[in-house]
């Protein structure tokens, strides 16, 4: 079944120059294994196709259940440059968070069922 990322994560995001720099924090370590299977940089780039030219690099960051993404030439010139409505890395959080992974009814009952964890408690 698909699912979108915001069943298994939260994200934080920004920019700099002509990049945005994403971190997608998984809920738990399920949701953490799912995120590490299906979201690759080929699928990142595919789902920001329409506005992204550039290279997408991806990082696991297994220690605090997370992967960095960084989306190159994503802004067209820079968030300054460009004419695009909430073009910043801002906003682009939300776009990565409505992207759809492949996941099993029971892969998802488990991360849908474990505790959240985090620094937060």
């Amino acid at each position: 079944m698909k699912v979108q990322l915001v069943k298994l994560a939260h994200a934080r995001s920004g920019d700099k120059a002509d990049w945005v720099d994403f971190g997608l924090f998984a809920w738990n370590a399920a949701g953490y294994q799912l995120l590490e299977r299906e979201v690759t940089a080929e699928r990142v780039q595919a789902h920001f196709a329409p506005w992204l030219p550039g290279a997408v690099q991806c990082w696991p960051l297994p220690n605090i259940l997370a992967l960095k993404l960084v989306l190159h030439d994503a802004l067209q010139g820079g968030g300054a440059r460009n004419l695009r409505m909430d073009n910043l890395g801002k906003a682009m959080a939300a776009a990565l968070l409505r992207m759809e992974i492949d996941v099993s009814e029971a892969e998802l009952a488990l991360a849908s069922a474990a505790p959240r964890v985090g620094w937060w408690g």
